[in-house]
């Protein structure tokens, strides 16, 4: 908190929770003066070779906030998360237009190509920047890969970082994209509400979380 405030930026990470008896995937928020607004816990616990995390964390609690930063309205989507799309479309709903993506991936997890159209695909659907940090290295069966990018409201990459090795991605957003987005002007206005779960809907009804005491 310190670093952030004396640096002036708002910091977002990834830490192992304790919580009493159980443990969560959690990223706090600190704002540019170093205040802590709240901490995003990971909803959606996967369980599949190399990653039986069901066995160490309990599904999260804190919904689909979106934090009112010096850096303006930011979500966070921990590692699995990003796979469903409720949960960003809750974030687009709470009016979020930068979703960071803390996450932990391996090569060759997926389909070529796909690691990176399913956060192109999703910045162009839901209006928002998003910007993947992908963790490096080797922990026993698992390689993870690097690669972490920033993708724009019209799907494209617009920066990019190393693979197989650490390195610190830079990229200028301009929130003004997110206005003029085909999310914001189109998609979002044309929602048909009346024939869908509700789910999304209550996890992105509340405004921007505000500091924690």
């Amino acid at each position: 908190m310190e670093a952030a405030q004396r640096h002036s930026v708002v910091v977002i990470f990834n830490l192992y929770e304790r919580a009493g008896d159980i443990a969560y995937d959690t990223s706090p928020v600190v704002d540019a003066d170093g205040a802590l607004l709240g901490c995003t816990r990971m909803m959606h616990i996967t369980d599949y070779e190399g990653f039986h995390e069901q066995g160490y964390y309990t599904p999260g609690d804190t919904l689909a906030p979106v934090y009112a930063t010096a850096a303006g309205r930011i979500g966070v989507a921990i590692c699995y998360d990003r796979h469903y799309p409720e949960y960003l479309r809750a974030l687009a709903l709470g009016g979020a237009d930068l979703v960071v993506v803390p996450q932990a991936g391996t090569t060759g997890e997926w389909p070529a190509g796909l690691f990176e159209a399913e956060l192109r695909v999703a910045s162009f659907q839901n209006g928002f920047f998003m910007a993947l940090a992908n963790r490096v290295g080797k922990e026993d069966v698992l390689h993870f890969g690097g690669g972490s990018f920033v993708t724009d409201p019209q799907g494209h990459v617009i920066a990019r970082g190393p693979e197989e090795e650490e390195g610190i991605v830079y990229a200028d957003v301009d929130y003004r994209e997110c206005a003029a987005s085909h999310a914001r002007k189109l998609f979002l206005q044309h929602r048909r509400e009346e024939v869908y779960e509700c789910g999304a809907v209550r996890l992105a009804g509340t405004e921007p979380a505000g500091r924690m005491p």
